[in-house]
């Protein structure tokens, strides 16, 4: 009886040694394994054996690449506006012996940085330039922390500026100052076009004057011209002037009777002694 306890307590001890010592390694990891506590080598993707009991696997690393989630924060930009921003990295584990032991956690430490770097960065620039740079602001990203990461054995293939927005109350107040500018635009158009139509107003009413002033002009002439012409023929000082103002009189007559007001126009039934008496009095003054 003793003898068969002593046999399948080392049957036990061999399937537990073998099961310690015969390690099948997944396509797409690499398994960290120390001795009695210090670094001994990597097992790459199939079977590996190791020492039981002086060897053990430390940590498994995937060296696949691996989505890394920014989360969003709050930046400050040089002109003091308040923008929300987050991101994703790539990153994949090139030498896991010192992701393992180079940082106390690579993923934490790679986040973290990469958060602290974008603020930097957004700090420099003014509100327009972070929302209208977001290639440059990707690329100085990973120049920046393409160095550090190194240093953990894992390398940036890429980092991605996911959103780049202005806070609620930073929105409102673009809204406000986008319609205030609006408004000011159109009042300011519309100041232009009163002013331009003023001018045409009054160069039009500078211009009519203008040609009423000429006319009135070669009117003069034309009547003075034709007091000498009839002066001239007619050696009567009084007819040519009785003439031309009965022409006149007519004719301010007619006009009289073309306003919508009037109603009747009288001619005086002796046109010829009313000039006269108009004449005579002028005459006398």
């Amino acid at each position: 009886m003793e003898v068969l306890n002593i046999v399948i307590i080392l049957a036990i001890l061999i399937i537990v040694t073998l099961y310690k010592g015969i390690n099948i390694v997944p396509q797409g990891e690499e398994w960290i394994v120390e001795r009695l506590g210090k670094f001994s080598r990597i097992l790459g993707p199939g079977l590996n054996i190791i020492v039981p009991y002086l060897e053990y696997v430390r940590q498994r690393i995937t060296t696949r690449d691996i989505i890394l989630d920014i989360p969003q924060q709050e930046v400050i930009t040089r002109d003091n506006a308040i923008i929300l921003t987050n991101a994703v990295a790539f990153i994949r584990v090139t030498k896991p012996e010192y992701a393992l032991y180079g940082v106390e956690d690579f993923r934490l430490a790679i986040q973290q940085l990469i958060m602290t770097t974008l603020r930097s960065i957004l700090g420099e620039m003014s509100l327009d330039e972070a929302l209208s740079n977001r290639e440059k602001i990707k690329n100085k990203l990973k120049d920046a922390i393409v160095d550090d990461v190194a240093d953990w054995g894992v390398t940036v293939k890429s980092v991605e500026i996911q959103d780049i927005n202005p806070s609620p109350s930073m929105q409102e107040s673009m809204e406000r100052q986008a319609a205030a500018e609006r408004e000011r635009r159109a009042i300011e158009t519309t100041a232009e076009g009163n002013k331009n139509a003023a001018i045409l107003e009054a160069d039009g009413k500078l211009a009519a004057a203008a040609r009423e002033a000429k006319a009135q002009i070669v009117l003069a002439n034309a009547s003075a011209e034709a007091i000498k012409m009839i002066s001239d023929n007619i050696q009567d000082k009084e007819l040519p002037a009785m003439f031309l103002l009965g022409d006149r009189y007519i004719n301010a007559l007619e006009k009289m009777s073309e306003s919508e007001n009037a109603k009747f126009v009288i001619y005086p039934a002796d046109l010829q002694g009313a000039i006269k008496g108009m004449l005579g009095n002028a005459f006398k003054k």
